[in-house]
């Protein structure tokens, strides 16, 4: 019979040696779903699913040890179990850190999910901080273990069951809640009926901040490939972008604000075109779009209809159907008969 505690100590002495490569594994497999996403989706649909499958382990880490000491007549080493929780945590971030960081409307609240998003991942692979900062302070340490969880979800439930976007966010906020109430649960004291009074009103202020942010988040596997506020759109190609326009060619011409957005294969979207007036609504207008072009699903948004002084700065917030926003399409209108024809403003 082979020697399973050699081959334990071994891997175990290569990951202290190395703790960098287990991050480096799980950024490049990240990079490659996130190309693959075009590509190949059904080689990133199994990726995405042994993440998954990971993650299942983890939840189900004390169940399915028991089952391995009653079957295999030994104990998995608790070294082994720690790494392999951190190992998880580095694999689920690094993979989705690519998607976020593309998907990312920079001058918005994005910023500070993607910001806490990459902090966590230097956390986990920067030992001395995740085991003798983050591991003792169990609350924090159980929000990032469900940050980590709640982003895998995302990136990965539209690869796996091409679902919406706003049906992946209510899925994986859903699971990601439900999922941290054992992990509460060990840390409350649930002997008083103070701890059991808590409980639900943490699960219920979690999954309400959850909601209530949603436009802090980014739609992971949606990305705007190619933008423009244009006065003309040709055979499905837009002229050119302006940031500046007069009010007498805006009566004369109207506006498009033109997307090209990437979706996975096989993905059906709503999103809308907002259109804004000094930071007030002005019109919202929707738009179906189809996953799997590689160049990006083209639609546009043609206004004629402006208020009596539409003098001010516009933008186009392109949103999904539950608020998540995939960018911003900024431009000035003035009341001289002068314009500049440049690049549009696009976050």
């Amino acid at each position: 019979m082979p020697n399973w505690n050699h081959y334990v100590q071994r891997v175990l002495e290569l990951m202290k040696r190395y703790p960098g490569l287990i991050a480096l594994f799980g950024f490049c497999s990240g990079v490659g779903s996130f190309i693959l996403v075009d590509r190949q989706q059904g080689m990133a649909r199994w990726i995405a699913v042994i993440l998954l499958v990971s993650w299942v382990w983890l939840m189900l880490e004390n169940t399915l040890t028991q089952w391995f000491a009653r079957v295999f007549k030994r104990e998995i080493p608790p070294p082994l179990l720690r790494y392999a929780t951190q190992m998880i945590h580095q694999e689920s971030l690094f993979f989705v850190l690519p998607f976020f960081f593309i998907t990312t409307t920079w001058n918005s609240g994005q910023l500070v999910f993607t910001g806490l998003l990459g902090a966590a991942a230097l956390v986990t692979i920067t030992d001395p901080l995740y085991y003798k900062w983050l591991a003792p302070r169990r609350w924090l340490y159980l929000g990032m273990h469900t940050l980590a969880l709640f982003a895998a979800l995302l990136t990965a439930l539209p690869i796996i069951l091409n679902l919406t976007t706003a049906e992946s966010y209510k899925l994986a906020l859903g699971a990601a809640v439900l999922l941290s109430i054992p992990s509460m649960a060990v840390s409350l004291p649930l002997k008083t009926w103070r701890g059991w009074l808590v409980l639900p009103l943490i699960v219920i202020a979690l999954g309400a901040t959850g909601w209530l942010l949603r436009s802090w988040v980014p739609p992971a596997t949606l990305w705007m490939t190619e933008v423009a506020v244009t006065t003309q759109v040709q055979s499905r190609t837009p002229g050119e972008s302006i940031e500046q326009i007069s009010v007498s060619q805006l009566r004369s011409q109207g506006l498009y604000a033109y997307t090209s957005i990437n979706a996975p294969r096989g993905l059906n979207e709503r999103i809308y075109h907002v259109w804004l007036l000094n930071g007030q609504e002005v019109d919202r207008i929707a738009l179906d779009i189809h996953g799997g072009r590689k160049e990006g699903y083209r639609a546009w948004t043609h206004k004629l209809n402006f208020p009596p002084n539409p003098v001010g700065r516009w933008q186009v917030k392109v949103l999904t159907e539950d608020g998540q926003m995939l960018g911003v399409l900024r431009f000035k209108v003035t009341d001289t008969d002068q314009s500049t024809p440049t690049d549009v403003q696009a976050n």
